[in-house]
């Protein structure tokens, strides 16, 4: 392989999530140079708020993760704090309510303060990717741009991709950082040479976080369950919602979400309009008749996202454990890296994972591009 300045950059980063964002952020100011590869029209990945319309929005509804706890997760406090974005508390006020069977009435109960407090962003977490993508130049990214191959040889990893138009072109690197999670990479990049089996069996055994899941939610004029004395937290063994929260944004939103328990492959036999209107029916026997009439309604089915899940996320698995190993054998391992949320040291599955793998990676080939640099004598 040949290199030019035009097509050659010393990172090329693969995914443009909170994970993507974060690795791009530190190697700009590093001053590193690196080109961005999103496959979505957009950036964020699994971080999506949008408003009322599904439109994305700066004060959005979080149809991905909306939830982080400083206390136990510095890195991603010290992030928002850095970015200079505003949090407000989950909304717990108020007793939780319980359905343990179709037969029987729910059952309310006196709401329990959390020992380690879920926060929310202001604006929700698109605020977060808005305000990482500002601190980027907008030519280091590339929208549309689905990578399919990579290929390597003594000296540097070139990368074949789709891009907006639908044409197929190529970049190369020293060295590439796969922000994505482990099970779609393996799934949907050809790599040349081929990855040893033990890197691709783990890559393909590693659950996506959000993959496997459906979020529904339920805006209104108001929080009427709040003057009722009721937290909007629920749990149920009857469903099709299997865990409710209080959605209302920190601009006076007022929302319901859950979590949908049915599984992937029977959501897409039942179809959205199905489960929309017993999630509602749902809604009104545990809150209200109030619940039945929502002004509008979003539904985020992530397993039916290609651009997130495989068939193999089809399944909801266990949750990703940390595991410090390296995700990357050979004959790969000094020309690209990982660092979707699911490799993550401390958070695997959360949006602190993302920030902490992104941050531990990216740091790691800076300084070793650092080390490769050729070294300048005095005259």
């Amino acid at each position: 392989m040949t290199s030019n300045a035009l097509n050659y950059h010393p990172v090329l980063i693969v995914g443009g999530g909170l994970a993507g964002l974060t690795a791009a952020r530190l190697f700009y100011r590093a001053g590193i140079h690196f080109q961005l590869l999103e496959a979505r029209d957009r950036l964020g990945g699994r971080i999506l708020s949008t408003d009322a319309s599904d439109v994305e929005s700066r004060d959005g509804f979080d149809l991905g993760p909306s939830w982080f706890w400083p206390g136990m997760q510095p890195a991603m406090a010290a992030l928002v704090k850095e970015l200079g974005l505003a949090c407000f508390p989950q909304y717990s006020d108020g007793d939780v309510v319980f359905q343990r069977m179709s037969r029987e009435a729910p059952q309310r109960y006196r709401g329990l303060r959390q020992e380690a407090e879920s926060m929310r962003l202001v604006g929700g977490t698109g605020a977060m990717i808005s305000a990482l993508a500002a601190e980027i130049p907008e030519t280091s990214i590339r929208l549309g741009a689905r990578v399919t191959h990579v290929v390597h040889d003594e000296r540097e990893v070139a990368v074949t991709f789709i891009g907006a138009g639908g044409t197929e072109q190529n970049l190369k690197a020293a060295h590439v950082l796969f922000a994505l999670p482990p099970r779609l990479l393996e799934a949907t990049v050809t790599f040349s040479p081929t990855l040893d089996a033990t890197t691709a069996r783990r890559w393909r055994d590693t659950p996506t976080w959000m993959a496997p899941h459906a979020k529904f939610f339920a805006i209104y004029d108001r929080p009427f369950w709040r003057e009722a004395g009721l937290s909007g937290t629920a749990q149920s063994m009857v469903g099709p919602l299997v865990e409710i929260h209080d959605a209302t944004t920190a601009s006076g939103q007022a929302a319901l979400f859950g979590f949908v328990g049915i599984s992937a492959e029977r959501r897409a036999a039942i179809g959205r309009e199905a489960i929309v209107e017993t999630s509602l029916q749902q809604l009104a026997n545990l809150f209200g008749s109030e619940a039945a009439t929502p002004c509008e309604i979003l539904f985020k089915d992530w397993a039916a996202d290609s651009l997130t899940a495989t068939t193999d996320d089809r399944l909801v698995g266990a949750h990703p454990s940390p595991d410090p190993r390296p995700w990357v054998g050979e004959p790969w391992r000094k020309f690209i890296s990982l660092a979707g949320s699911e490799t993550s040291h401390s958070d695997p599955g959360y949006l602190a994972g993302a920030v902490e793998a992104a941050g531990r990676t990216a740091k790691e080939i800076i300084s070793r591009l650092n080390e490769s640099k050729p070294s300048v004598s005095a005259v």
